[in-house]
């Protein structure tokens, strides 16, 4: 039989621990009216209430439950667990609950926790079989600690091996002499060819490339019109694309309202003046503070970024998570080690430059709600606060205008699966986990779990919230960044093609064939974009390569084609930022045909590093759009914030 020995026999405890709290004079009268009237709309706890709206610290809360209920409350710095009985409750309940084993006293298991109802939920959970416990009290930052170091080779391990064997790439670390051997020997019979008959080799890969180019074109295309096609406006949306709408809400009046205890991840590495920018930021959110769950990922090492956070007064729903040192040093890996440590039902990624709308939260969680279960993520729309800055911040906030806004909404409207966009993406907690998280090796780790969601059954959708990031606005940066997106497709390719039969099955023939045509027409049309140029010569009455192979009026033809499919992707542009917080960049949209080159370099770089070193993380660096003001770290604080923010996006 179970002992537990928290119970104090108040007849209505949560008004007696109320009443316990005022004759302390933990809380003024006026405090706790205003505690209550947020637990009315938030239906949180009062001890989360008081904690996160700062008007009781975390270590006096746990101070006053300890007395309240009569029960021990324990130092972890210095009366450290038992290591022997550190698995006697399950390691994964333990993280989500902020629990663990302490100590045993005499017959009876001593189980810490911040909170009742977290220990008593543990109980439940352990089975009839389990020894009799009874609870001792400790802030959740201590028992997480506690819990990271006496697991630590565990959680090191866990957070690089998540995902299942067969739907990773981490296996590829064992085979660089081989990759090595097949790309000397496959350049090489392509160097022989080329030298036996160059205009047969050139002929073939200018086909590829404009069979590509066409049904690249064609899927934006349909992607675009099954967008445009749908006028429903999400009630009170201002994210719109001319006459265009991100997604129509599903407004049934009969859905509850309940409200989700969200966290959102948000990973740093090497950063400073972003920081302090971010946690200004986030301080705007508007959803119950109570059930908000901000985590600040850091690495172990990393005391550029630890230093300028201690700076910081940072919220009480907002903390730090510091990832042990471990291979490889990924985003992925490093949010699945923080994943663990979460307690929201919901889970959510923001960039360090991110500046989400106030009311994101408020929007996903009301989202799903209205969404049946097998949905499993929300995509937000990305966009960028520094699109004045030069030609290629401007370029990029085009591209992306049109990827967030027509193409990508259009694709899931059509059915198929979609890459997901790294950031201001939300899952539900159960799914994320059931699939593994994320791959920690794979560098674009938002891509492969996108098609992992799919191929499991599970479904994505766009919301018609926005975040504002940083446009990539120097050259060789924004190369950098793009050859690792390139290389993180290239390897999500061959990881979901290892078994192609099965792969088919599991996503149906629309989607297998839709994410064929994205895959492989993106990266070919990168790879091969040289040979798609060379048909400017013909429009320009210049000699062709293909001239001794093919009647010039056939190469006419194709010439014009690749004009059309030119004109379509300015329709396409133009129409994503036809709406006022975008127009001023309509003049620069027929100016992308030189931006797009850039991305040939990037291929060939990420061509390089696929062979290399697959594993690499061509980390961007943030802030070029910041000034030299550093804003005041006080989360109160946001009006010091010096950013350089467009007129449309002065509420974020």
């Amino acid at each position: 039989m179970r002992q537990v020995r928290h119970q104090t026999g108040h007849s209505h405890p949560g008004e007696d621990f109320s009443r316990f709290l005022l004759d302390a004079g933990l809380v003024s009268a006026r405090d706790l009216l205003t505690a209550r009237n947020t637990q009315a709309h938030s239906k949180s706890s009062l001890d989360r209430i008081l904690v996160s709206e700062g008007l009781l610290s975390a270590q006096s809360m746990v101070t006053a439950l300890s007395r309240f209920h009569g029960l021990p409350r324990v130092d972890l710095t210095t009366a450290a667990p038992d290591p022997a009985i550190a698995n006697e409750v399950p390691l994964q309940l333990c993280l989500n609950h902020s629990v663990m084993p302490w100590r045993h006293v005499g017959g009876t298991l001593h189980i810490v926790a911040s909170r009742v109802e977290d220990f008593t939920h543990v109980l439940s959970r352990l089975g009839d079989d389990a020894p009799p416990a009874q609870l001792v009290f400790a802030p959740a930052c201590e028992i997480q600690a506690a819990l990271a170091r006496m697991h630590r080779d565990t959680l090191t391990a866990h957070a690089s091996a998540r995902v299942c064997e067969s739907e990773s790439c981490r296996g590829w670390g064992a085979t660089q002499r081989k990759r090595l051997a097949l790309t000397v020997l496959g350049l090489t019979l392509v160097l022989l060819l080329t030298w036996a008959n160059p205009v047969l080799v050139f002929s073939g890969l200018a086909a590829w490339a404009s069979f590509t180019l066409f049904i690249a074109a064609a899927l934006r295309l349909a992607a675009y019109v099954a967008h445009m096609s749908n006028p429903d406006t999400p009630p009170g949306s201002p994210f719109r694309s001319g006459n265009a709408v991100v997604e129509a809400q599903d407004t049934r009046a009969d859905a509850p309202a309940k409200l989700l205890r969200v966290s959102v991840l948000v990973p740093l590495f090497k950063e400073t003046e972003i920081t302090r920018h971010l946690i200004a930021r986030l301080n705007q959110l508007t959803y119950p503070k109570s059930l908000l769950d901000i985590v600040l990922v850091l690495e172990e090492n990393d005391n550029l970024t630890r230093d300028t956070i201690a700076q910081c007064t940072l919220p009480p729903w907002m903390r730090v998570i510091e990832v042990p040192e471990g291979i490889p040093k990924t985003k992925p890996r490093a949010m699945n080690y923080a994943l663990d440590f979460c307690d929201g039902d919901i889970i959510g990624i923001w960039d360090a430059e991110d500046a989400p709308e106030p009311d994101q939260i408020s929007r996903v969680v009301e989202r799903f709600n209205q969404l049946p279960g097998n949905v499993a993520c929300l995509q937000g729309i990305l966009d960028y606060y520094n699109s004045r800055q030069n030609w290629l911040a401007r370029c990029f906030t085009v591209e992306y205008a049109a990827w967030f806004r027509l193409i990508l909404p259009g694709m899931a409207r059509m059915g198929l699966a979609i890459p997901l966009g790294g950031t201001t993406c939300f899952f539900r907690r159960e799914s994320l986990e059931k699939l593994g998280g994320w791959d920690a090796h794979n560098v674009t780790e938002d891509a492969d779990l996108g098609f992992r969601l799919a191929r499991h059954g599970y479904e994505t959708r766009v919301i018609a919230t926005a975040t504002g990031e940083e446009a990539n606005c120097h050259v060789w940066p924004w190369i950098r960044q793009r050859s690792r997106w390139l290389k993180g497709y290239m390897v999500t390719y061959l990881v979901h093609m290892r078994r192609p039969l099965l792969f088919y099955r599991q996503m149906g023939a629309w989607k297998f064939w839709g994410f064929q045509a994205h895959f492989v027409t993106a990266l070919s049309q990168f790879v091969l974009a040289p040979f798609l140029w060379s048909f400017w010569l013909v429009l320009l009455g210049l000699p062709h390569p293909l001239d001794p192979l093919l009647p010039r009026g056939v190469l006419l033809n194709v010439g014009l084609a690749f004009l059309m499919v030119e004109v379509i992707t300015i329709l396409i542009n133009a129409t994503a930022v036809t709406g006022p917080r975008h127009r001023h960049l309509l003049a620069w949209v027929p100016t992308l045909h030189f931006y797009y080159p850039l991305g040939a370099i990037a291929a060939y770089k990420a061509l390089y590093e696929l062979i290399a070193v697959p594993f690499y993380w061509d980390k961007t660096q943030h802030g070029h759009s910041l000034t030299n003001t550093k804003p005041e770290c006080d989360p109160l604080t946001f009006r010091t914030t010096r950013i350089k923010l467009e007129p449309g996006h002065k509420s974020l």
